[in-house]
């Protein structure tokens, strides 16, 4: 075991727990409110009771419900009957005509869960025979397959203070073990990719940019501090700092399963067409809400479920949903269609069933997630982060702020990357699926920029190098190289635009792996990087293929390449020998051909996705065109390739 964590458990990680009280006892924020109740102390009654008024009408009212649940255990019924008047007048689960509360991700799940279970044990408040099974079958299903919401540092903690509530507070001892055993399994998964400067940046199921700002100061940041004692001490109360610090769960497993380095690949969740089964002892309201937990809702197999239920609940109103309002006029038996047809969203939802890549060491870290729906729209995903010392490096699709964080809360990516990770070494490749142009009836241009651009904060590095596309940084002896897919800024930050594809490659390094900055850069200087695009005439697909080798570790891959028979494959060359016009096309579009000459040509037009849509052998005279008719081509992107004396040249053409 690591030396950082030879102490006892109880006395050093109860003095930080008092600590904390102590220290945050005086912060204004609402968040300290179960902070005092702990204490025996006052609650101030006017801001108690504006804050009650506020509640129902309030989005985010579980998170202040399990703040008061709390103060309700802790506070000897001194406020029993302000709290008990407004709780009682709320619904803790799914409602016909609900246009504010959310219930059904899974940190939200779990606070109206807890707390109605808790209210009703202590006060007898009235539940269906539905909740106690439910909570059952969520504690089970997080103690077996983990979390939906995995490594999120804006979800987990408030997962994590329903989970406390049930711990400190239920009478039920099944309810209790099984809160137990997912709370500490849910803090052993924050730690995972906490460097020893207590700093987490993680590739996540669902998180916000905010996240990967600043290193301390935040929600999750406390329980890490809280955990081990690493990172800045806090100052001021947190949702989930003070849940932690009031709480006597025991941590030594928590603790115990910290490790300074380590590079290894972790499953987390089941398959989406497994959630049927495994959600098949709860009644189908129910399974439907666990299924969009996961955000599954809108994925094939469940969207017919999904629309039946809003129309039954008169739901369409509500906040979650309105931006696909405009589709409710579908019948439930038509979505499944839609839904297929708009797979480049909805294909692209769930959180559930995936693999990730860790690597740590000491204070650097990278992390991905293994084949996120690459090319399809990432809601909240985050396929991709690195950790240098107290900063994080990571890229993301979509329009590029000045403010970073000026991103749609829900769509953090346009288009998901592939990322090909080893160790400490990963290959981010970026290859969009077009836009159907019925998702603009719903959702305007949300999806339209398919810039990648690269975090990148120059002022938390104490030296920076440039070298060709190569970005090189340095924070004291922890380092990180980024290969950009092009040296071009957009609102200050390095940002590309995308045409086919784009490929990124981030790597880590420090002292105790690479020597010095100046061996590091070295190395850097070394790499072989190959990017190739190849037409597979085995498969009729457009192949992108990537490639990076920088010392002795290597990583490629072959985006679009289902055929082993390698050897059928034809390269594109960027050479412009012919031209097209109009472009974009609706149409037709030409094909000026007069620098090719007299001879056979094989004309082949493939979509965005690398499909073959169609092939022509013509015996072409300099001097004249030739027509190709695109009226019957779905809107998207195209590339047309000619054919000539054995290499392949392309042009792009957009049909709208």
């Amino acid at each position: 075991m690591s030396s950082l964590f030879a102490f006892g458990n109880d006395s050093i990680y109860v003095a930080r727990q008092n600590a904390y009280v102590d220290s945050t006892l005086n912060d204004n924020s609402e968040d300290r409110f179960s902070l005092l109740a702990y204490r025996n102390l006052p609650i101030d009654s006017l801001i108690l009771d504006s804050l009650l008024t506020a509640l129902p009408s309030r989005f985010t009212q579980d998170f202040l419900i399990v703040e008061l649940v709390r103060v309700l255990f802790y506070s000897n019924n001194l406020y029993d009957d302000r709290i008990l008047a407004v709780l009682d007048t709320i619904p803790f689960w799914i409602n016909d005509g609900d246009i504010t509360r959310n219930y059904w991700s899974e940190n939200h799940m779990i606070m109206w869960m807890s707390s109605e279970w808790l209210l009703h044990e202590r006060y007898g408040r009235p539940i269906d025979n539905t909740l106690y099974p439910r909570i059952i079958h969520y504690l089970e299903l997080k103690k077996e397959y983990g979390f939906y919401e995995f490594f999120s540092s804006t979800y987990s903690p408030y997962t994590l203070s329903g989970l406390l509530n049930l711990y400190d507070f239920s009478e039920d001892t099944i309810i209790k073990q099984l809160a137990m055993e997912v709370a500490q399994k849910l803090l052993m998964d924050l730690l995972k990719p906490t460097t020893d400067l207590g700093v987490f940046y993680p590739a996540a199921g669902r998180n916000y940019p905010s996240k990967y700002e600043k290193a301390y100061g935040q929600n999750h940041s406390s329980l890490i501090y809280l955990l081990t004692g690493f990172g800045e001490v806090p100052t001021t109360a947190t949702h989930a700092g003070a849940f932690l610090a009031t709480s006597s769960l025991p941590i030594d497993v928590v603790w115990n399963s910290w490790t300074p380095t380590m590079d290894t690949l972790i499953t987390v969740g089941h398959s989406i067409d497994s959630s049927f089964s495994i959600h098949s002892n709860i009644i189908p309201r129910d399974r439907l809400i666990f299924q969009w937990s996961s955000t599954g809702y809108a994925y094939p197999s469940i969207i017919q479920e999904t629309f039946q239920l809003l129309n039954d609940s008169s739901m369409w109103k509500h906040k979650d949903w309105q931006i696909i309002e405009p589709l409710s006029a579908i019948t439930p038996a038509n979505a499944p269609s839609v839904a297929e047809l708009l797979n480049v969203i909805t294909y692209g939802t769930p959180i559930s069933g995936h693999d990730l890549r860790i690597f740590k060491n000491n204070s650097v870290a990278l992390m991905s997630i293994v084949d996120l729906f690459k090319g399809k729209v990432g809601f909240q995903k985050w396929p991709v982060a690195a950790t240098v010392g107290t900063t994080a490096v990571h890229t993301q699709s979509g329009e590029v702020n000045l403010n970073w964080s000026d991103r749609e809360a829900n769509v953090q990516n346009t288009h998901l990357p592939h990322v090909e990770q080893r160790s400490n070494l990963a290959l981010v490749m970026y290859r969009p699926e077009p836009i159907p142009s019925l998702v603009t009836l719903f959702a305007g241009d949300l999806f339209g920029d398919k810039t990648v651009s690269l975090f990148w904060d120059d002022a938390a590095y104490d030296e920076i190098v440039e070298d060709g596309n190569w970005l090189m940084g340095r924070q004291n002896e922890n380092y990180v190289a980024v290969r950009r897919s092009c040296t071009e800024k957009i609102n200050t930050w390095w940002a590309c635009g995308t045409d086919r594809g784009q490929t990124w490659v981030i790597m880590v390094g420090d002292s105790s792996m690479n020597g010095d900055f100046t061996n590091f850069q070295n190395s850097i200087a070394q790499a072989q990087f190959s990017e190739n695009w190849y037409y597979d005439e085995a498969t009729s697909q457009l192949v992108y293929q990537a490639g990076i080798t920088v010392d002795a570790l290597s990583v490629e891959y072959i985006w679009g390449m289902d055929s082993i028979l390698s050897s059928l494959r034809s390269p594109i060359n960027d050479e412009a020998i012919f031209s097209i016009y109009p472009n974009p096309s609706k149409d037709y579009v030409n094909l000026n051909l007069n620098s090719i000459g007299n001879q056979p040509l094989n004309i082949r037009v493939i979509n965005s996705v690398g499909k073959e849509i169609s092939s022509n052998q013509i015996d072409f005279n300099a001097g004249s065109l030739h027509t190709l008719q695109t009226s019957n081509w779905p809107v998207g992107l195209y590339t047309i390739i000619v054919e000539s004396e054995g290499k392949s040249y392309y042009q792009k053409l957009i049909k709208h």
